[in-house]
């Protein structure tokens, strides 16, 4: 992988003034679920950076990354309770699937058989359904400290579950190296023809989850020449647009905010924001390649996304309406955060021209994205 030369200046700076540290992964109990099961989390950290990941929805449940002076801010809005994650889902740092994203009218035809999985978006199936992999307990299968601090957990879904066909076979592994890079691996394998679209789910304010500033004045890049757009569901259309010319032109860095409200586009209206899928590539790749960078002034972090996944659905928190409460006691309100996801295109097992979900009994189905982390403190106001 090639870093730009602004990440690879940001890096140095960051990786300048932290010290040898081996990496840890250090388990510790988050409470229990209603029928007495006890939700486990395990905590990554190389000394610089922590990360911890909780059973219940695979949860990237914390990222503590220093800003101006060293100061260690939570850069990701979630909940410190796990009855708030039951009570208030919100997808916060879940692993989310079966199928991640939307499937139109929760139908799809697969081997001739045509299958229904429930609504729970309007008319559509968003996240795998009601009880999608966000809302399950997941199994803590390893933890290893050192260069790199891991775990993994994993979920079985049975055939059936939620109405898709297999035996699916989940695992999910965080891992944080010394380089300050957190990198989320989907694996699945399924004993019936199925299909799959795993991803993560974090919702990221790198001022910190609590900063009334929001995310609307981060800068970001998205590499796409063209994203998907949708009808008034969020349903792609079918169509590539370019991008030249329109409010989702990233290839060059701007604010969020700085046209997240042009009511002139259709696009947004619709959504209330961003919710669409750029077009990173048409395939999942064997490499990983650059799916966004995102940098906030305000406190000198960002990061550089990266993945071997085509789609790269980006959401700037147009739903969060100041009803939940996070972990600082501030609420979460609209723009407060931006959810970055690389994945297969939404609604693909409904439209050929995106490729294809379907994942075969003796194959594995595989999403990796890295998040190579910075901090640029010379800049930081």
């Amino acid at each position: 992988m090639r870093l730009t030369a602004l990440a690879a200046g940001m890096l140095a700076v960051c990786l300048a003034a932290t010290p040898a540290f081996a990496g840890t992964a250090r388990k510790t109990d988050f409470g229990k679920l209603p029928d007495g099961r006890k939700v486990e989390a395990v905590t990554l950290d190389n000394g610089t950076v922590s990360a911890t990941i909780i059973g219940y929805g695979a949860t990237l449940q914390s990222l503590k990354m220093p800003g101006p002076g060293g100061k260690q801010e939570d850069v990701l809005l979630g909940y410190s309770d796990i009855q708030d994650y039951i009570d208030e889902p919100q997808y916060f740092g879940a692993t989310v699937g079966r199928f991640a994203n939307r499937i139109a009218h929760g139908r799809f035809t697969l081997a001739g058989h045509e299958y229904q999985v429930p609504v729970n978006d309007g008319d559509n199936t968003l996240h795998g359904g009601t009880v999608g992999f966000d809302k399950v307990l997941w199994t803590v299968q390893a933890i290893k400290s050192g260069p790199e601090a891991s775990v993994t957990l994993r979920y079985i879904s049975p055939d059936g579950d939620q109405g898709y066909p297999g035996t699916l076979t989940v695992d999910a592994t965080y891992s944080l190296d010394e380089a300050n890079n957190l990198r989320i691996e989907y694996r699945a394998t399924t004993d019936k023809t199925t299909i799959a679209n795993i991803t993560n789910h974090a919702y990221w304010n790198l001022s910190g989850e609590g900063s009334a500033d929001g995310a609307m004045g981060h800068i970001l890049t998205i590499p796409a020449e063209s994203y998907l757009p949708t009808d008034k569901g969020s349903i792609p259309t079918g169509d590539f647009k370019p991008v030249k010319g329109t409010a989702f032109d990233f290839r060059t860095p701007h604010a969020v905010g700085e046209r997240v409200r042009d009511a002139s586009e259709q696009q947004l209206v619709f959504a209330r924001g961003y919710d669409h899928n750029w077009v990173i590539g048409r395939r999942v790749t064997t490499d990983q390649h650059l799916m966004a960078t995102v940098r906030d002034p305000a406190s000198g972090r960002g990061f550089e996304l990266w993945s071997n996944q085509p789609g790269l659905q980006f959401y700037s928190g147009n739903f969060l309406d100041a009803t939940t409460h996070g972990k600082s006691g501030q609420l979460y309100r609209e723009g407060d955060a931006l959810v970055f996801e690389p994945q297969i295109f939404p609604d693909t097992p409904n439209q050929p021209d995106f490729g294809a979900a379907k994942l075969e009994p003796g194959q594995t189905y595989y999403n990796v994205m890295t998040y190579k982390l910075l901090v640029d403190q010379r800049n930081a106001k």
